[in-house]
């Protein structure tokens, strides 16, 4: 029961990871390689923020959602005035430069040793020490997450993102602020993401950057592209396959080294499989990089 539990935890947040991230892919047409940078911001923000100074959950909440949002702006605002591809390098810079700083900032994120000890967080007087309480924990954040992301795509903010993902040089000649638009969306998603970085490090009490490399930002795409980009139900659809399907390997008996591979080989034939008989995904209606 634990193993199941651990597991559908663990797809919960990289659910609410692949949605935030679809706000970007998905609904406004960026392709932003720096979604796991984000991630690990949040969760080193709730590892420092715990261990050495004793912040709740709540407050480590706050200043995640906070930083994460000052630094998309930092990102954006100077970046967004580039497309395509430009801004494929800009971001996936911006995520090689933020591993590094978790990797080598040794006297604020301990780098390789990694930060262990994070307290288990307390909501409302209850200290959350189950992993059933923290499956409910994570199901309320990719809730809330979900609601924000499905209210944004439904709203006039919402149907201009489109518009910018349809065709931008249009949206710009019918007045819009193409860059004020975008620097909001990504401030959103981003603060998404920095919040389930904070609910992923006190589920696992320790943090390392490890989880926070290139690889699990194409990885978070992956999910978006197979799940289906600008959908309302793809990206968490596709979060749950890429991580549940892997786990079927654990009970065929291989050695560890042998069922990495093999899931490495998986997940590619899925994702070539997906782009050759769904380029829009299972439940998409955008076909990513169009």
């Amino acid at each position: 029961m634990y193993y199941v539990l651990h597991v559908l935890i663990i797809a919960a947040i990289y659910a609410t990871l692949a949605i935030s991230l679809d706000l970007v892919v998905g609904h406004t047409g960026i392709l932003s390689v720096a979604h796991a940078a984000f991630f690990g911001v949040g969760a080193y923000t709730a590892a420092i923020g715990s261990t050495r100074f004793g912040a709740s959950l709540a407050s480590c909440l706050f200043c995640a959602v906070v930083i994460g949002i000052v630094t998309s702006f930092f990102l954006s605002v100077p970046s967004l005035r580039i497309r395509s591809d430009y801004f494929v390098i800009v971001t996936f810079s911006f995520q090689v430069i933020m591993t590094n700083i978790f990797s080598n900032w040794i006297s604020v994120t301990r780098g390789s040793l990694g930060i262990p000890g994070i307290p288990q967080p307390t909501v409302l007087g209850i200290t959350i020490r189950s992993e059933a309480s923290f499956l409910l924990v994570s199901i309320a954040l990719m809730s809330v997450v979900w609601c924000l992301i499905v209210s944004v795509s439904r709203s006039p903010f919402g149907r201009v993102l489109h518009a910018l993902r349809e065709d931008e040089t249009l949206a710009q000649a019918l007045g819009k602020n193409v860059l004020r638009f975008k620097a909001i969306t990504f401030a959103l998603s981003a603060a998404s993401a920095c919040a389930a970085g904070v609910i992923y490090a006190y589920y696992i009490g320790f943090v390392d950057p490890t989880s926070f490399t290139v690889m699990d930002s194409i990885l978070l795409i992956s999910m978006v592209i197979i799940g289906g980009a600008g959908s309302t139900w793809g990206p968490a659809a596709g979060a749950l396959l890429v991580v549940l399907l892997p786990e079927g390997l654990r009970f065929l008996g291989l050695s560890s080294q042998v069922a990495a591979d093999i899931r490495q080989i998986t997940f590619g034939l899925v994702l070539v499989l997906m782009i050759g008989v769904r380029p829009k995904g299972m439940f998409g209606h955008f076909e990513v990089g169009r």
